[in-house]
């Protein structure tokens, strides 16, 4: 090591001048040295937000890969049975759901209440009493009934040759041809994960599938929040799923 010293300065100057050169280098490691951290810092938020980032954009690309049955774009669920049941969400869908989708050897449900979905149990002429229970709960649970906050609304199921499309009927509605069976099921759903994936049904359908459940009944909760709440209980699913089982008007979680 070389040390340089001002001869026309005493020892204990050149003494000093070094003295303030090594606090001014100290100094400037310090800030150096504070630098570096604050960048591996910045780096270490970058890595996390970049990770983040990474992984929204494969889940999103994941769902897009999904392949989507024609019935999810309506109300839906598999019965205990395992029978397709299939209903409206509006005046539209409603008149798709008959005039498509409902075949010879179909069961249509509806309620008597402006609003309510029609829905049909594919093949239905086959199953059993649970299914078409099942049927008449999700009719009346997706109807305005759970909107006006009651505990049960009448529903009713009948062969598909009997609904017929008459004309002067507005889009949606229908006429309803001979003897009619009756149900009156309590407005209850619920939501379920399977494998990360969303269901809803009424209770007896979604508990043959799941363990993992939660129970939906009428509610002055928002069904944005429920929704959160229900995500949370389940410990997984997506929310935007959640939100589409959910019926139309406030909710609140069964305990």
């Amino acid at each position: 090591m070389e040390i340089e010293l001002e001869l026309n300065k005493s020892v204990e100057e050149n003494a000093g001048l070094y003295f303030d050169k090594a606090k001014k280098a100290k100094k400037k490691l310090k800030g150096a040295l504070k630098a570096l951290e604050d960048s591996k810092q910045k780096l270490e938020k970058l890595g996390k937000e970049e990770e983040k980032f990474v992984e929204e954009e494969e889940k999103k690309k994941v769902k897009k890969e999904i392949k989507r049955e024609w019935y999810e774009k309506f109300h839906w669920f598999i019965s205990s049975e395992g029978f397709l049941c299939v209903g409206g969400k509006d005046a539209t869908s409603n008149e798709i759901i008959v005039k498509k989708h409902a075949e010879k050897g179909d069961l249509v449900f509806h309620t008597d209440l402006p609003g309510s979905p029609f829905f049909v149990v594919k093949n239905g002429l086959e199953a059993g009493e649970e299914t078409l229970k099942e049927a008449a709960q999700a009719t009346a649970s997706y109807s305005r009934a759970w909107k006006l906050g009651l505990g049960t609304a009448e529903v009713y199921g009948v062969e598909s040759n009997q609904v017929k499309k008459e004309f002067g009927l507005p889009k949606g509605s229908f006429m309803i041809h001979g003897k009619r069976k009756y149900f009156n099921p309590r407005l209850e759903f619920s939501i379920g994960l399977v494998d990360d994936v969303i269901i809803g049904g009424p209770l007896s359908a979604v508990k043959t599938k799941t363990n993992k459940y939660v129970k939906v009944v009428c509610g002055r909760e928002k069904k944005s929040a429920l929704a959160k709440k229900i995500k949370a209980k389940l410990k997984g699913g997506d929310l935007d799923e959640i939100v589409k089982f959910l019926p139309a008007g406030g909710g609140a979680i069964k305990k």
